[in-house]
């Protein structure tokens, strides 16, 4: 399995100890879990973005008839 090398203060990794002591596991497993967590969080932050960007392009109309003012002017129209 890859690895990587990630480099902590010394009060950083006291933290980590004993957040790691606390929870009865390793700083490996706790690292490794802490890094997982945000690479899913973020993963579904993307899919919630594409999905609200499809909702909204698939509703663009309705959108503009409900918030005129936020509009942008269209082609052939002045700014």
């Amino acid at each position: 399995m890859p690895a990587l090398n990630v480099e902590f203060s010394e009060r950083e990794l006291e933290d980590l100890r004993q957040i790691a002591k606390e929870r009865g596991t390793s700083m490996k497993a706790l690292v490794r879990e802490a890094a997982a967590a945000d690479i899913a969080r973020h993963r579904a932050l993307q899919e919630g973005a594409e999905a609200f960007r499809r909702f909204f392009a698939g509703h663009a109309e309705e959108f503009a008839a409900a918030f005129p003012d936020d509009e942008r002017p269209g082609r052939g129209e002045a700014a």
